[in-house]
């Protein structure tokens, strides 16, 4: 064994796996750059702190469970003229999700509330914010097994370790009475403690039609609106207007 995998194999042992891998080129760059030992002691940190982040921000974009990924850079702001592109990047700041304050995209199917609602979730991850992507149906579902097997506080205790809890469509299908009391249980943990990115096709006016008791939805909305960046995204669907010019 050289005296360079000797090296390498003890950096992998010290768990810089980075450094290991990359021993080689970052000894050449050192000798080309006639580096000082303090530059080169700080090369290899820089080096390694680069792709731990880089590993650690792919790790969470896969715990995060987007459906597709979606970019901010390819949203249509000239077809969606009901939010803005200023209106965007002043939440990129972040500072909602520091805040504990909520986000609500409210508008008719094919708008861009769930590109929006992606995007700014992979923006987020980014910046070192851990995400998770959810369909309404499926949190619902997921909520309803962790209640039936006593289990439903661990649940929440776990969605609550995330820093944002996107719920994508809520509105669309009508939940049952254990659903929406889930619902609620989720929605008071979080509220004041963790941020909450939520899609629908409903306005808060009518979320009594799929919770069906005004006297859970009223709460719900409380906890939701009372933090919270509403959004209300109009026009025409983006799916419709690219299915009628194909």
């Amino acid at each position: 064994m050289s005296t360079l995998e000797h090296v390498a194999g003890q950096y992998k042992t010290l768990c810089f796996n980075a450094i290991a891998n990359s021993l080689e080129p970052l000894l050449k760059q050192a000798q080309d750059n006639e580096l000082s030992y303090l530059q080169f002691a700080q090369l290899l940190a820089d080096h390694e702190l680069r792709q731990r982040d880089r590993k650690r921000i792919e790790n969470n974009r896969k715990r995060a469970s987007f459906p597709v990924p979606k970019f901010l850079e390819e949203f249509d702001f000239q077809h969606q003229t009901t939010i803005t592109k200023r209106q965007v990047n002043a939440l990129l700041d972040f500072s909602f999700l520091d805040q504990r304050e909520n986000l609500v995209f409210i508008g008719p199917p094919g708008v861009g509330k769930t590109h929006l609602a992606v995007s700014i979730g992979i923006k987020a991850i980014d910046r070192g914010y851990k995400v998770l992507f959810t369909s309404a149906l499926g949190l619902i579902e997921s909520l309803e097994l962790a209640e039936l097997k006593g289990e439903l506080k661990n649940k929440i205790n776990t969605l609550l370790k995330f820093d944002l809890l996107i719920l994508d469509e809520l509105g669309y299908l009508p939940m049952n009475k254990q659903g929406m009391y889930n619902l609620f249980q989720l929605i008071h943990a979080m509220y004041e403690y963790r941020s909450l990115l939520i899609t629908t096709n409903k306005d808060f006016t009518a979320w009594g039609e799929f919770f069906f008791d005004d006297n859970v939805a009223v709460p719900i909305v409380d906890r939701i609106i009372h933090h919270s960046h509403i959004f209300m995204l109009g026009g025409e669907s983006y799916r419709l207007r690219k299915k009628l010019n194909s």
